[in-house]
């Protein structure tokens, strides 16, 4: 019996068979991973070594003086996208509890880790060098946020996992994508940091979508209903940050991430999926698959609504000294 079999917590035991029937695909996507990446490290963006030399020290005040000018919107995008990046003991334990420990599973999980954690301290690095935040609000929040805890709904359902991380990777990485284009107009070092970022995201992206694009493979029906609830009640995993709501109207309003963005996504996964071509399904798949086909053209109505009913607000955040944000 697979290590994943024993040690995994949830799933029912035909889900589990599932994972376990997948572990050569996890391997042959891991190698791919591997072999497709440039490994490159927060040091790599931002040198702080003690021997760097005056060149370098000219340098960070130079790009401090440029970032002077990031709009607060930006601010504000760069501060969730950095607190939704510190969630990474969330994430992790989360796929650790449902993929178990001692698999290929598990492999992937710490791998991916190693990478995201360079995130968060690339970002973090970043923001502190320019000066762009009040860094004691900020690190409050980010506090509450990890002591909150994050809990998604997923029922002890693996298969709602992956879907989640396949919607969730290509959302982060079309968001840190958006605001690393608009702070580059002021600032290019940040868009470089955001775009190494964006990258990994991407090269992430494409291992869950192989690893849902399986379990589609295996266990058809199930999954198009597991995918179809993930889909429908799609949100950040940064929800639980504190003024969340806030901070996700600021992007929308800046078209940098919001639901037009997102039905994009889904869009695009529904195709590789072949979702809307899929046969032989049984009642369940067959109202799940219709459901999710006509899912997209539901968000792009929502979209199309709140552009419609948007009229310009006020915004304030205490980790930009609560200085009020008109969009």
């Amino acid at each position: 019996m697979s290590a994943v079999m024993s040690s995994s917590r949830f799933g029912t035991p035909d889900q589990i068979e599932v994972l376990v029937h997948l572990e050569p695909l996890v391997r042959e996507q891991i190698e791919l991973h591997k072999g497709g990446r440039k490994l490159w490290f927060p040091n790599d963006l931002l040198c702080a070594d003690e021997k760097a030399g005056e060149e370098t020290e000219a340098e960070i005040l130079r790009t401090r003086d440029a970032a002077r000018g990031i709009p607060d919107t930006v601010r504000v995008a760069l501060a969730l996208n950095l607190l939704t990046e510190e969630g990474l003991p969330h994430f992790h334990r989360l796929i650790a509890v449902y993929l178990g420990n001692e698999s290929p599973w598990s492999t992937w999980n710490n791998l991916w880790t190693a990478e995201e954690d360079r995130h968060g301290c690339a970002m973090r690095d970043y923001i502190r060098e320019v000066r762009i935040l009040d860094m004691s609000a900020f690190e409050r929040r980010q506090f509450q946020y990890i002591d909150a805890g994050f809990e998604p709904e997923w029922e002890n359902d693996p298969y709602r996992l992956l879907a989640y991380t396949s919607l969730q990777e290509k959302a982060t990485q079309v968001s840190h994508s958006n605001t690393g284009r608009i702070c580059g107009q002021y600032e290019p070092r940040g868009q470089r940091v955001l775009a190494h970022i964006s990258a990994d995201e991407s090269r992430h992206y494409a291992f869950y979508r192989a690893a849902f694009d399986g379990i589609l493979k295996i266990d058809t029906n199930r999954a198009l209903n597991s995918l179809l609830k993930v889909a429908t009640g799609f949100a950040m995993p940064g929800h639980a940050i504190t003024g969340f709501d806030d901070m996700s109207e600021v992007l929308r309003r800046a078209n940098i991430f919001g639901t037009r963005q997102y039905q994009k996504i889904l869009e695009e996964l529904l195709e590789f999926w072949n979702i809307g071509s899929l046969t032989g399904l049984n009642d369940l798949g067959r109202q799940c698959q219709e459901k999710l086909m006509k899912l997209p053209a539901r968000l792009a109505r929502l979209a199309d609504y709140a552009d419609a009913k948007t009229v310009k607000r006020g915004f304030a955040f205490d980790f930009i000294y609560n200085r009020g944000i008109e969009i």
